[in-house]
Parts: structure tokens; C-alpha cells; sequence
């Protein structure tokens, strides 16, 4: 797999696709609400990306960026298969990816200065803690940890951080983060879970990771969430997500789609077992209506963006 995520035009996310699905993406586009692909690194770097635009009987126009604003470059091609190449030896990191196409240098115009933030040490101490916690649990994006650093502080006669201090903010505590989880070795706890839950979903039980934002809307949404065949579901909010990584181990939620106790027992027996398996530890009593708590648990999860 291709440690890329790409999103498309209809807002779909592909994390970690093959280079056949990455092939078949680009030769789809061209249609309406579907004309361009957005490619970036797992984990994403600020302005480091691919992208291609392509409208059906035209050319295709490929960019790619490297970082700074004079590192911008784009290319025409007359069919896909030259984009599928370049953009593939991309994400693999291939020398003379690049090769093949004429590339010249894009001119987006003078980059805005941002204005440092105007916060005092309490206001700058509270947003920080605030983003690192959500960067922490590694589920967000950066561009999601810019919205929640741009609206934490906003009252109703106030926005003290702007659209561009935010981005500022998040890429400077994201790529801090990158560089501490450089030094990570091996498979980590929220890994396992990751297999866990991919285990279960492949015995017919919906598993979510950071689910919505409460258990009640957990509880709403999770019916038509997964597969309509589903026996039962499992899953944690994004406040289990903030209780892990505080090192409070992870709250489990779970039960059947019949509604019957018994069912719901059983799910309950199936993801500790999905957790044992993948050598994680969990914390239940057999009783359906108490939630499974995964503890000790050491959450660090690799960052994807």
C-alpha cells in the first residue's frame, strides 16, 4: 500500500491505497463533482502534495509542491498514464519520479503575511494545551486542528486567532509531533486496536475508532454506520479518545443490533477477545449493560493528516 491518502473533488478519503486503486482514481476523474485528485504524505506535511485536474476531453494538469512557495511546480499531460506514473513514483519516493514531463514553476502570487498571535500567556497556554490534546489522540487532520485552534477561543464579541494564525499554530505543533513519533519503534497500542477492531468488522460487528462526539450521538448514528448485515457494533467517542490519551485507558462501548442482553453479552465477549488477541488487556465484568475498559494503554498514535 502507498502510505498516501487522497481525496477527491465529492469529498471521499482513500487512506493507504494500492497503486491500482490510485491508478483507477485518476483514470476516473474527468466527470462532474469529480475532476480532481488531492494527494499528500502519510503523515502529511504542510504544503508537501500532488494534485491533478482533469475535465473530460481535455488535458490533464498536474501540480506538485515541495514545501516552500518557489518549490511549486506544474505540468500538462495528454492522457492518464503519464499522471498515474508520476504521481505514483511520488508517493514511493522514487528518484527521477519527475522525469517525463515538462514541469515549470507556478506563480500563486505573494504568500500573506501572518501577524503573530495577540494572546496573553493564560489564553496562548489553554489554546495550546487544547490542540496538543486533539493532535495527541491522532485522529485529526491539520486542517481540522486549524479550525478547532481558529473557533476554541472565539466568544461572542471576540476572534482572537485568525484563519492564517491557526494554520501556523497547528503546523507548528503537528510537525512537532511528526518529530517525536520519528523516534517511535514498532507496533503501537492504538495499532493494535486498529487490528482489533479491523477483526471484528470482518466478523460482522460494526467497530468505529473516535465515533462522534458523545455516546448518545455513538448510540444514534452507529445503526447506519456500518454494514446492514451487521450483528452488533463497538465503538469509542472522541471523549474516550481524550480520556486515552490523559492515560486513563479507553472506554469501550458495544451491545447487539436485535437489542437483546444476550446478544449484546456476546458482542461484549467478541471484542475481548479481538483485544487479547492483539495483546491488549481488557477490564469487564460479563455484565452487557457495563462498558469494556482497555487498560493499561500507552496511546500513541501515528499521526495521518
Amino acid at each position: 500500500m502507498l502510505e498516501i491518502t487522497v481525496q477527491t473533488e465529492s469529498e471521499e478519503r482513500h487512506v493507504r491505497v494500492s497503486a491500482e486503486e490510485l491508478a483507477g482514481l485518476v483514470r476516473r476523474i474527468g466527470g462532474d463533482d469529480d475532476h480532481f485528485l488531492v494527494v499528500q504524505r502519510i503523515p502529511d506535511l504542510p504544503d508537501v502534495f500532488t494534485q491533478v485536474w482533469h475535465e473530460a476531453g481535455g488535458d490533464y494538469t498536474l501540480e506538485y509542491r515541495d514545501g516552500s512557495a518557489d518549490r511549486h511546480f506544474q505540468a500538462m499531460a495528454d492522457g492518464p498514464e503519464d499522471v498515474i506514473a508520476a504521481m505514483t513514483g511520488w508517493a514511493r519516493h522514487e528518484a527521477g519520479w519527475d522525469d517525463g514531463l515538462r514541469w515549470e514553476p507556478l506563480d500563486l502570487g505573494p504568500v500573506p503575511e501572518v501577524p503573530p498571535l495577540d494572546l496573553g500567556d493564560d489564553e496562548r497556554a489553554v489554546l495550546e494545551r487544547r490542540v496538543r490534546e486533539v493532535l495527541a489522540g491522532g485522529y485529526a487532520t491539520r486542517a481540522e486542528l486549524a479550525e478547532l485552534a481558529e473557533e476554541f477561543l472565539v466568544t461572542e464579541d471576540r476572534r482572537p486567532v485568525s484563519g492564517g494564525q491557526a494554520e501556523a499554530l497547528a503546523d507548528r505543533l503537528w510537525l512537532e509531533r511528526v518529530a517525536e513519533q520519528a523516534a517511535w519503534r514498532g507496533e503501537t497500542d492504538p495499532e493494535r486496536l486498529t487490528r482489533a477492531f479491523a477483526a471484528l468488522e470482518e466478523a460482522g460487528v460494526t467497530a468505529r475508532e473516535n465515533f462522534t462526539c458523545c455516546r448518545r450521538c455513538g448510540e444514534a448514528e452507529i445503526g447506519d454506520d456500518g454494514e446492514p448485515d451487521a450483528r452488533g457494533f463497538v465503538y469509542f467517542h472522541s471523549q474516550c479518545t481524550d480520556s486515552a490519551v490523559a492515560g486513563h485507558g479507553l472506554t469501550l462501548l458495544y451491545g447487539g443490533f436485535d437489542g437483546s442482553a444476550d446478544t449484546s453479552a456476546a458482542i461484549g465477549r467478541e471484542v475481548v477477545a479481538a483485544l487479547e488477541a492483539v495483546g491488549l488487556r481488557a477490564e469487564w465484568d460479563g455484565e452487557p449493560g457495563r462498558a469494556v475498559t482497555v487498560t493499561p494503554l500507552d496511546w500513541r498514535r501515528r499521526l495521518v493528516g
